[in-house]
């Protein structure tokens, strides 16, 4: 009996196995030897065969099996592996036998859990990408700063708390990647790096940067984001490539002085900046765009107009009361973004009729001169007097055929614009049923639209404008989006308010460019914040006068959010006391009420 129920306990023995290394095919390996190039990428591996290490030191098994001299079987005519993908398996080691593969160009391992590096990897002098993000990684060896031949490295998403201070050896380094990490300080050698292009630091710990920055002549990118800096080193303005310069979410009360030639975007929201002072603004020579979103600034200065090229000012959630009437005399501006500031004098509709009907109203407040008042006709003006503004065109590149109520656009004022590289488009307030079919014609150029105050009905034929980061649609008769936007990469807002929309448009949870969806005035019934929360860059979402019965708790985790409107919805939480408080204490209230 005692047998048979021994038997009985062991019958499935047969079938079990035991957990092995997941084998990596011979023809994988045998391929491998013949191209240079290895993918082992997901799959499933703990550690590196040891095969893989010896692909180019041991005789290959076929070669004791096979004697035959064809062509396809000269096994002794092997490449060295240049190639070495890994990624997104369990790797927690790599072993020093790497040395044995020093031909590596390029050697993948990212998506692991490596939490160390062998200093063998020093000897790969041949390697010139090297991939370590999203690993465990604490540290780096000291030798890995000998490679004199790596262009570029990414280590983001570790746990490197410092860097070893020979970095600056990787004199041939053009992209250097170290965000999210547990980073205090930087070396001091990274000025160093002259041929560096794009240096991304954002997600660290930083409290302050090396004045060895201004030594990176040619970078073009950098990104210091979400970081604890108070103050910038004045050695930036040295910097003569950089053209974008990211600071948002740090600890600075001041827009410091930045006169790099170069600077084109300045992006500086989430901070605690209070003031803006001429002397700072008069630095920024060639600035483009310039966002101050989410600070304290209270006062814009009449000097505002040594901004003489900026194009686009993010201004939203500050605590500005008025505005200078010398903001309507730059010549280029056309977004001027005030959502969640206090301001007074200025009509609440006067602000949702965009940037050009504002800047109109403050250029009516600067005193004319009496003796212009009466006049006719200028060289600005079309001698037909159509409403087509030539210098707009050539000046401002803005083509504005609004508040004709015309149910087409002439084709003269398309004629008008040929050649000129419009980047901004006006048909507003007209009877329009369909998007214009020569607005296609500028295509190439074109990164902002306004068809507001229409009669649209679809919008299928935006989706061409791949350049668009800007769309306002707003009091229109749209209920759905085409799904071929999705292809609109840049797109960075879209206004669409006072449409029939009954549901989120599905999209719009596609592209992922989106920092402001504007929503509200229709009838959305749910949204999936699932969904939303892949939107990493979405800042400002109105849903505000819809119809939404209740906020789904996993809204609080879409932790990019900054302004966030749910007013005139019927849903009875969070309480108005809770919405009177600002975005911070509902998003707070709703992450509460996840269930756990």
């Amino acid at each position: 009996m005692s047998r048979l129920k021994r038997a009985q306990a062991d019958s499935l023995a047969g079938f079990r196995t035991e957990k092995t290394e997941p084998a990596i095919p011979s023809g994988l390996l045998k391929t491998a030897r013949k191209s240079g190039q290895l993918n082992l990428s997901g799959r499933g591996l703990t550690q590196v065969p040891q095969e893989v290490y010896r692909l180019n030191v041991d005789t290959p098994e076929e070669a004791q099996q096979n004697v035959s001299f064809g062509t396809s079987d000269r096994w002794w005519e092997q490449a060295d592996l240049t190639k070495l993908l890994l990624s997104s398996n369990q790797l927690t080691q790599l072993s020093d036998d790497i040395r044995l593969l020093p031909a590596l160009t390029t050697l993948d391992l990212h998506d692991n859990q490596l939490s160390s590096l062998p200093g063998a990897l020093g000897e790969l002098q041949e390697l010139q990408q090297l991939r370590l993000s999203h690993n465990k990684l604490t540290v780096l060896p000291v030798e890995l700063c000998s490679l004199k031949n790596l262009c570029s490295i990414t280590l983001q998403q570790n746990l490197l708390q410092s860097l070893p201070e020979d970095l600056g050896q990787l004199e041939k380094l053009t992209e250097l990647d170290l965000s999210n990490n547990h980073l205090k300080e930087l070396p001091s050698s990274l000025g160093r790096l002259t041929c560096l292009q794009k240096l991304i630091l954002s997600h660290n710990q930083l409290s302050c940067l090396p004045e060895g920055l201004g030594q990176l002549k040619g970078v073009k990118l950098m990104d210091c984001s979400n970081n604890q800096l108070t103050d910038i080193p004045a050695s930036l303005s040295q910097m003569l490539s950089l053209e974008q310069l990211y600071l948002r979410h740090n600890k600075l009360r001041l827009l410091s002085k930045l006169p790099a030639p170069a600077l084109k975007e300045l992006y500086v929201g989430n901070n605690h900046i209070e003031h803006l002072e001429a002397e700072q603004l008069s630095c920024l020579t060639a600035i483009s765009l310039l966002e101050l979103r989410d600070n304290k600034i209270k006062v814009l200065p009449e000097q505002i107009t040594v901004l003489s090229t900026l194009t686009r000012l993010d201004l939203t959630n500050n605590d500005i009361t008025t505005l200078p009437a010398s903001l309507s005399l730059l010549p280029n501006l056309k977004v001027l973004l005030l959502e969640g500031n206090p301001l007074r004098g200025i009509r609440r509709d006067l602000l949702t009729k965009g940037t050009n009907e504002l800047l109109k109203y403050l250029r009516g407040r600067i005193k004319e001169d009496p003796d212009r008042a009466d006049e006719g006709p200028t060289a600005m003006t079309l001698p037909s007097q159509a409403a087509v503004n030539v210098h707009s065109i050539k000046t401002l590149k803005l083509l504005e055929y609004s508040e004709k109520q015309a149910d087409q656009v002439p084709d003269a004022v398309f004629d008008s614009a040929a050649d000129q590289s419009v980047t901004t488009v006006n048909f507003s307030k007209n009877q329009l049923t369909s998007i214009p079919a020569r607005l296609v014609e500028l295509q190439s150029s074109l990164s902002d639209i306004n068809l507001g105050f229409n009669r649209l009905t679809c919008c299928s034929d935006v989706c061409k404008f791949l350049q668009l980061s800007h769309i306002d649609l707003r009091n229109n008769q749209l209920s759905d989006l085409p799904s071929e936007m999705n292809n609109l990469t840049k797109l960075r807002s879209i206004t669409l308010i006072y449409n029939r929309f009954k549901s989120f448009p599905e999209v719009l949870y596609h592209i992922v460019s989106l920092e402001t969806v504007l929503l509200g005035n229709n009838q959305v019934s749910a949204v999936d914040p699932h969904r939303l929360k892949q939107l990493v860059h979405l800042s400002t979402l109105d849903l505000s006068n819809n119809d939404l019965l209740n906020i789904p708790p996993e809204l609080g985790l879409c932790s990019s959010l900054r302004c966030l409107s749910l007013e005139g919805n019927p849903f009875r939480t969070p309480r108005a006391a809770i919405m009177a408080k600002g975005t911070d204490s509902v998003l707070e209230y709703l992450r509460s009420r996840i269930p756990t």
